[in-house]
């Protein structure tokens, strides 16, 4: 059956190494897997007051999710934590009470640094949000990031790292499948993802 995947990139840098894995991970991902970004630079900063009255923005954001099976975050570590911009999506995803965007969906969470523990401060932090937001989580994984190893059209160049990130997509592939058995997705068309 075939799944998709709405991915975030915590990135906003045009040059992000994270937005290079991603492109990689859709490479080496099942066949039966589809992608698609959800794009954060848009998102104004999320307040109480917006609840009542989401904006354009925020309710497309939503809606981009609900039209999803499950959601993979690629994200940087920033100050030993997750970037204020994938933060701030996730508050909006999560807002107004009751409509939280994360209920039950399969997620995986993954991320790349040019230091050798790989993001794995910042995959803590985003889990704690996540496991608050209800999301069903995957095992993370730690990607030390060598330039060399990827080419400009996604492909993997190093063969035991194309290896990792293909096992670790066809991971998430079955992790999607178990998930969404015991806990089907809502309709895309319910009034939750359009309404403020």
């Amino acid at each position: 059956m075939p799944y998709t995947v709405g991915y975030f990139v915590g990135s906003l840098s045009s040059t992000s190494i994270n937005r290079v894995l991603a492109k990689a991970l859709i490479g080496v991902a099942p066949e039966d897997l589809t992608f698609t970004e959800i794009p954060l630079r848009d998102l104004p900063l999320y307040t109480p007051d917006f609840d009542a009255d989401f904006p354009p923005e925020a309710r497309a954001f939503k809606t981009a999710i609900a039209e999803t099976d499950a959601v993979m975050f690629v994200t940087p570590e920033y100050n030993r934590s997750i970037p204020g911009g994938l933060k701030n999506a996730i508050d909006w995803a999560s807002r107004p009470s009751g409509e939280n965007s994360f209920d039950h969906i399969p997620a995986a969470v993954i991320g790349a640094s040019v230091g050798s523990i790989g993001t794995a401060v910042a995959q803590q932090s985003l889990r704690g949000v996540l496991s608050y937001c209800n999301a069903r989580q995957m095992t993370e994984a730690y990607i030390h990031f060598i330039p060399g190893d990827y080419a400009e059209d996604g492909s993997v160049n190093n063969p035991d790292t194309e290896k990792f990130l293909r096992d670790f997509m066809s991971e998430f592939r079955d992790h999607i499948e178990r998930v969404l058995t015991v806990l089907p997705r809502p309709d895309a068309t319910d009034d939750r993802t359009t309404k403020g």
